[in-house]
């Protein structure tokens, strides 16, 4: 739901003449009991008009430079890139330091390390945030980058019953893997599931390594572009009617609780930048996140349909109306009873609010 804001500034008038002398005449000047005194030394006598104060202007936001934890792909860059290039950051007093990683628990890890301050993750490492590992502060889009891919010979999920499948354990990876066993009617015990880092994916597919894989953009894209033969057996959209890929912005819970106004800052940021190229300047991005992650423009390119790209103001205006918190609600529930997330006993599930900085969304988008 949008909204205006509407300010009206209102100045109060004061009439400060009245008839003085004769024929009629008027003047500005206050009149005088005093018939002794002439107009000049009535005028000096006056009051003097209150003087006009200047409104003092805000402070300068305090300068800050923020260590940031990206992945080598366009849905990790599109925004951060743009608010570089924009000078939206710099608006901010925000100056960015990117370091690259290929998953969101390593980032995680390195957040926990101190080496980074804020990081981008993909579906997967939500668990970790649900856990209570990480916050989130600002939601990125919603991706559908994820797929599970067939070797030769493999046309569905059902046929790759006792092959070798690889994936990355803790992300957005054995998600789409066990959501697709799950409704097909199996699980990992099925399989011969290889687990390995991201980058060793698609040298593990392209070799012959494994049978199958589960992985992400640009990865995915990379072995159905070079194995004519591979099928895609499913994606994200597979499970739109029963489950959200998000993608997010997140912090450490102690960095988020005292540095919330610098989070506000990245994610005005941020918002900015989604609103300039969510639906035009995708090439332009392109190229920006191409030059971050030494790929070729097109390759690059060709990431712009693995997600939803939505705008700063449509994200905002989602944390205030409860969308954005059904989201993360949806997520939550499909990463418990996938088993992704397991509670010990005493634990209690945690609300969306616990772990999900909904009020730095709504404050950032008010620009």
């Amino acid at each position: 739901m949008k909204k205006k804001i509407v300010s009206v500034l209102m100045a109060a008038l004061m009439t400060a003449g009245m008839l003085a002398g004769c024929g009629g005449d008027t003047t500005n000047e206050p009149a005088s009991t005093d018939t002794g005194k002439s107009s000049e030394t009535q005028q000096a006598e006056a009051p003097a008009a209150p003087e006009t104060e200047t409104p003092e202007e805000a402070p300068a936001a305090e300068p800050v430079t923020l260590n940031v934890a990206y992945m080598p792909n366009y849905g990790s860059l599109w925004s951060v890139e743009n608010a570089i290039a924009q000078g939206y950051f710099e608006e901010e007093g925000i100056t960015i330091n990117l370091t690259e990683f290929q998953d969101g628990p390593t980032i995680i890890a390195a957040m926990e390390s101190g080496s980074i301050d804020v990081g981008y993750i993909g579906q997967g490492a939500h668990k970790l945030c649900i856990g209570g590992q990480a916050t989130i502060f600002a939601l990125s889009h919603i991706s559908n980058g994820d797929a599970l891919i067939g070797g030769e010979g493999i046309s569905k999920v059902e046929d790759l019953k006792g092959k070798k499948v690889a994936y990355s354990s803790g992300t957005s990876s054995e998600d789409i893997l066990v959501n697709s066993l799950t409704k097909a009617g199996m699980t990992m015990e099925d399989i011969e599931a290889v687990d390995m880092d991201a980058s060793a994916i698609v040298t593990a597919m392209l070799s012959g390594g494994v049978d199958a894989c589960a992985t992400w953009s640009p990865n995915s894209l990379t072995i159905l572009d070079e194995m004519p033969n591979a099928t895609k057996l499913t994606d994200n959209l597979t499970f739109a009617d029963q489950t959200v890929s998000l993608a997010s912005w997140i912090a450490m819970p102690d960095y988020a609780a005292e540095n919330k106004d610098v989070l506000v800052r990245f994610t005005r940021a941020l918002f900015k930048a989604m609103d300039y190229a969510a639906t035009e300047h995708q090439e332009e991005t392109a190229e920006l996140v191409a030059a971050q992650v030494a790929q070729d423009k097109d390759t690059v390119y060709q990431q712009r349909g693995d997600a939803e790209w939505l705008t700063g103001k449509e994200v905002s205006e989602g944390a205030a109306d409860g969308t954005v918190e059904g989201y993360y609600e949806l997520q939550k529930k499909n990463l418990i009873d996938s088993g992704a997330v397991v509670f010990e006993e005493g634990q209690t599930e945690p609300a969306v609010a616990d772990y999900v900085l909904l009020d730095v969304m709504v404050e950032a988008g008010q620009y």
